[in-house]
C-alpha cells in the first residue's frame, strides 16, 4: 500500500509540475513581466508551505553555518525557474520542459568529474542519446511561433545545470540535514525576494486586484508549485528516488500535451523520436543509479 501511495503521490507531483508552462504563460501574455510572475509564484507558495511545515510541527531554525549554504542553493533554484521562464518565452514549452528533464544526466556527469564517482559508458550512451533527442528537438518542428531560438535553448541548458547543481548541493553539502520541507521553504522565500529586487530594478510590480489573475496566480503557486514539492517528499518517502525519477516523466509529457493543444504548437514524429530518445536517457541513468 504505501509503494501505491509513493505511485499516486509521484504521478501528482509531476503532473502538478508540468503545469507550470501554462500558467506562467497566462501571466506573461496578460502583461507581467517574468520576475513578477516568479514573485508571485515563490512567494504565495512559500507562506503555503511554511504554513504546512508549521502545522507538521517542522523546526525552522537554522544554524548559523548552515545560512550561506542555504542561500547558495536558493541562487541555484532561483536561477532555475528564471531561465526555464525565459525559455518559455522564447520556445516551445514542451522543448523547453524536455530539455529541462535532462537534469539526472548533468548531475551523474558532474558527480563522475568531480565528486570521483565511477565512470560509466551507459551514462555516456545516455547523454549522447539525450543530445540526439535533443536536436531533434530544437530543429523547428516544436518552436513557438515567436521568439529567438538560441535564447530560448541557451536558457533552457542554462536551467539543466542550475537545477543540477542544486541538486548536488543538496546531496552534498549541510543542506542534506535539513528537514526537507524547512529547506524548501527557505529557498522558496529567499526565491521570492531574489525576484521582487528584481521585478522592483525593472518593470516594477503589478499589484493584482483582478480576481480572474488571482485565480491563474494560485494555480501557478498552489497545484505547480506548493502541492508539487510536498507530494514530490512524500513520493521519495513511500515509493523512493528512484521510482520518483521515472514518473517525473509526466512533467514534460504534461507541458507537450498543454502546449499542442493550448497554444496550438506543432508536434511531429521528429518531436516524438527526440522526446522518447530524452526519457530513455534519464530513465538509463536513474536505473544505473538504483542498480548501483
Amino acid at each position: 500500500m504505501n509503494r501505491i501511495k509513493g505511485i499516486l503521490y509521484a504521478a501528482v507531483s509531476s503532473s502538478t509540475f508540468g503545469l507550470a508552462p501554462f500558467f506562467s504563460i497566462t501571466l506573461l501574455l496578460a502583461g507581467f513581466s517574468a520576475f513578477e510572475v516568479l514573485s508571485y509564484r515563490w512567494g504565495v507558495a512559500a507562506i503555503v508551505l511554511t504554513l504546512f511545515g508549521w502545522c507538521s510541527g517542522c523546526n525552522f531554525r537554522l544554524a548559523k553555518k548552515d545560512l550561506l549554504v542555504v542561500f547558495l542553493l536558493s541562487l541555484l533554484r532561483a536561477t532555475t525557474s528564471f531561465s526555464l521562464l525565459i525559455a518559455y518565452q522564447n520556445i516551445a514549452t514542451g522543448v523547453a520542459s524536455t530539455i529541462h528533464f535532462m537534469y539526472p544526466l548533468a548531475v551523474s556527469l558532474a558527480m563522475m568529474f568531480f565528486f570521483h564517482e565511477k565512470k560509466s559508458l551507459l551514462v555516456m550512451l545516455a547523454v549522447l542519446m539525450s543530445l540526439f533527442g535533443a536536436a531533434l528537438l530544437s530543429s523547428g518542428e516544436l518552436e513557438a511561433k515567436s521568439g529567438d531560438t538560441i535564447v530560448g535553448l541557451v536558457a533552457a541548458c542554462i536551467s539543466v545545470f542550475s537545477y543540477g547543481g542544486y541538486i548536488i548541493g543538496v546531496r552534498t553539502t549541510r543542506a542534506a540535514q535539513i528537514n526537507s520541507t524547512v529547506l524548501t521553504c527557505y529557498v522558496m522565500g529567499m526565491g521570492a525576494v531574489f525576484y521582487l529586487i528584481g521585478a522592483m530594478a525593472t518593470s516594477g510590480l503589478h499589484l493584482v486586484t483582478d480576481g480572474y489573475i488571482w485565480l491563474i496566480i494560485l494555480g501557478l503557486a498552489l497545484p505547480a508549485t506548493a502541492i508539487s514539492n510536498i507530494t514530490l517528499v512524500r513520493a521519495i518517502k513511500y515509493a523512493g528516488p528512484t521510482l520518483t525519477s521515472i514518473l517525473g516523466a509526466m512533467e514534460p509529457l504534461t507541458a507537450v500535451v498543454i502546449g499542442v493543444f493550448v497554444f496550438k504548437e506543432l508536434f511531429t514524429l521528429n518531436s516524438a523520436i527526440g522526446i522518447l530518445l530524452i526519457l530513455l536517457a534519464v530513465g538509463m541513468v536513474v536505473f544505473r543509479k538504483q542498480k548501483s
